[in-house]
């Protein structure tokens, strides 16, 4: 590796480059352990709620068609706090913005539980809505990851935040196995340990130090508005494939424990069919990374792209347990790839300056199109025909305009940057 050289002339040996770069990452370092630890730990209460919530909600609902309404109401939660969070933040720091995602994630535990033991599907949509907080919060450890990061160990400290999830995929789906008919009401005991996840696990960020963000000056950069960062096309591409991506990972794990179960299986043969879904979600995490480092952030997601059609097409091969398992570990592969690879192309197309706007702006994108497949899930799969069969491949067919939409951005994308190139 030959000697950079400075603005002076000199030189500066690529091995002090190096070591610079590593005593820099040093606190990035600490946040990315606190957020792993924090990504594992409460994070397995997304798994817990995803598996028992539409269960639950097919309980309390007089019309099946609104069973999976409770995972709706997570993600409009999350979409609506998503632009107050990032606000929060970016006020006020990242560690306030945590600690009310958990105070909410715990609020949220409390009052479903209230629902499901007054019996009430309203009051347990109330306590949906609030876990949304929790999540949308969770959305933010990965931006976080990348605040104090250099920009080689972004993509690394990004992808290993994410495989805290590895965790989670395990202890969640077995503390909801554990807890759902732990009480004389069903899935009381889930929503329970919910609430202490987040009492507890609010703790870890005690630990973390990413400095809160300067006030700006008033002849600061005002930055992008909100439609200029839209419009930017690396932006805009980044937002359609997360988009996408989340969605429609959402779109079929919602309907999953509802197919598995229609179709024959326990509750528990859905549980692990989640936790092999989960662990695919994040397994990836550890070389996702490494992979766009050294691949290319465009060659990743659209990689991720292709995986999600193929789950796809695993799915409406039939309805053995064997090809639930390979279509959702296909699904939490190819949003592990697409997703991360877009957050990874967000992160660098927008200034510091503009974090708190386009952050917030992104997730609330996001996850409006993940409130969305939401609710079509329940519609799709319960409504969709007179079967589990019929409902589950209407699910998994209507993931084809998405897809199209996804790859040809990026496609788009793509050859514009080559053209670009090449008239430069």
């Amino acid at each position: 590796m030959p000697d950079l050289p400075l603005p002076d002339g000199k030189a500066t040996p690529w091995r002090e480059v190096r070591n610079s770069n590593m005593i820099d990452d040093r606190r990035a370092r600490r946040n990315v352990a606190v957020l792993v630890a924090a990504q594992a730990f409460l994070g397995a209460q997304m798994p817990m709620i995803f598996l028992v919530g539409g269960l639950a909600g097919q309980s309390l609902a007089t019309n099946v068609c609104l069973a999976t309404l409770p995972i709706s109401m997570i993600v409009l939660g999350s979409m609506l706090s998503a632009t107050p969070v990032s606000a929060i933040m970016q006020r006020y720091g990242r560690r306030a913005g945590f600690f009310l995602g958990a105070a909410g994630g715990a609020l949220g535990g409390a009052v479903a539980a209230y629902g499901l033991y007054l019996a009430s599907f309203p009051v347990f949509l109330l306590g949906s809505l609030l876990t949304g907080i929790y999540m949308s919060a969770q959305g933010f450890y990965r931006f976080a990851a990348a605040d104090t990061a250099s920009d080689d160990f972004r993509p690394k400290a990004i992808s290993y935040v994410m495989a805290g999830g590895l965790v989670s995929a395990i202890i969640g789906p077995q503390l909801a196995t554990a807890t759902s008919m732990s009480l004389v009401v069903p899935f009381l005991g889930t929503y329970m340990a919910v609430v202490a996840v987040n009492l507890i696990g609010a703790l870890l960020f005690l630990f973390i130090d990413i400095p809160k963000p300067p006030i700006p000056a008033h002849d600061a950069p005002k930055g992008r508005s909100r439609w200029e960062l839209l419009t930017t096309p690396r932006i805009a591409v980044a937002v359609i494939c997360a988009m996408v991506s989340y969605a429609l990972m959402n779109l079929v794990m919602t309907s999953t424990p509802l197919a598995v179960v229609g179709c024959g299986y326990s509750q528990d043969s859905a549980g692990y069919v989640v936790t092999g879904h989960v662990l695919a979600m994040f397994a990836p995490s550890f070389f996702t990374g490494h992979l766009i480092n050294r691949f290319g952030v465009e060659r990743i997601m659209g990689l991720g792209i292709v995986i999600l059609a193929a789950a796809g097409v695993v799915a409406l091969q039939g309805v053995e347990l064997g090809n639930f398992f390979v279509a959702l570990i296909l699904l939490g592969l190819g949003w592990n790839f697409g997703f991360i690879g877009a957050t990874t192309m967000l992160a660098g197309a927008h200034e510091p300056h503009e974090r708190g706007r386009m952050q917030g702006l992104n997730d609330l994108l996001v996850f409006g199109g993940v409130t969305v497949a939401s609710l079509a899930s329940g519609g799709l799969m319960n409504c969709s025909g007179g079967t589990a069969q019929e409902g589950w491949a209407a699910v998994n067919l209507a993931m084809v305009p998405f897809l199209v939409l996804a790859g040809g951005s990026l496609i788009w994308l793509v050859l514009r940057s080559r053209k670009e190139t090449q008239l430069s």
